[in-house]
């Protein structure tokens, strides 16, 4: 990770990436849209922007995953306008606000096997964005909680499971809740896990939709963290750094000392 710099790609080894203060039971790596130096962004060094770090030692894999991020970004969009009709919007309602040119973040994380129940390939939390697009393989683990306590999320075969995200419960002031969800192998393989997050710009100022006949569920007692998506003020590139700064703290201030 460390030498995706601003970019923030890279891979992480199992107990570097923080949920809550405590280090996952994971390891991963970190891919998002692919950005040339020369991109505007890229040179105005804006965080999350920048080009793949790649493993020169697996033919197609970077090919592979650049297709794979391509395919489910349009699907992304697809979902959207999908949920833009639920709300009785115009379908293009998100992709002109928001989602037009989206902040593209895809991961690639294992889950090594694990016998202990005190210990999470990672705890409770919500996503940041709008939309996660997860692709899971057959073996298990994942849990969502439901307002009767925690659930199975188990593998369906040619399927995804879709999270709601905070920035779409803000947006529609809790109508979308985002899904507090964790993970916890306990079986004696390896857990391989493909989550695609579909956010907002990261330049774009969140804010809520008016609804007809919709009341703000804000109570913060249900929340993991304790903290509400509804008082926010600011960019999603705002609330997404100041996330990200504690689940990589080291290297969030890295990034701020080479920024200066």
């Amino acid at each position: 990770m460390a030498l995706g710099g601003r970019a923030w790609r890279g891979y992480f080894p199992v107990g570097k990436e923080l949920t809550s203060g405590r280090p996952d039971l994971k390891e991963g790596i970190y891919f998002g849209t692919e950005l040339e130096e020369n991109h505007p962004l890229v040179k105005a060094g804006v965080p999350m922007h920048g080009h793949n770090l790649f493993p020169s030692n697996i033919p197609q894999f970077r090919e592979t995953v650049l297709e794979y991020i391509d395919s489910m970004a349009k699907l992304g969009h697809t979902l959207m306008a999908g949920i833009a009709l639920s709300l009785e919007l115009e379908k293009s309602y998100f992709a002109d606000r928001y989602t037009k040119d989206p902040l593209i973040l895809f991961r690639i994380f294992n889950y090594p096997p694990n016998s202990s129940l005190s210990k999470w390939g990672v705890g409770e939390h919500t996503d940041y964005g709008v939309l996660t697009i997860l692709k899971q393989d057959n073996v298990g683990g994942l849990q969502i909680k439901s307002k009767s306590g925690w659930i199975d999320a188990p593998p369906i075969p040619g399927s995804f499971v879709c999270n709601i995200g905070d920035m779409l419960d803000r947006m529609t002031r809790g109508l979308y809740r985002s899904t507090p969800h964790r993970v916890q192998n306990l079986s004696t393989s390896h857990r391989l896990s493909f989550p695609f997050f579909f956010d907002p710009n990261f330049n774009v100022e969140v804010k809520p939709i008016e609804l007809k006949g919709v009341v703000v569920n804000d109570d913060k007692s249900d929340r993991w963290d304790k903290a509400s998506v509804h008082e926010f003020r600011g960019t999603y590139g705002d609330y997404l750094l100041n996330k990200v700064s504690k689940v990589f703290p080291e290297l969030r201030q890295k990034v701020l000392e080479s920024a200066e």
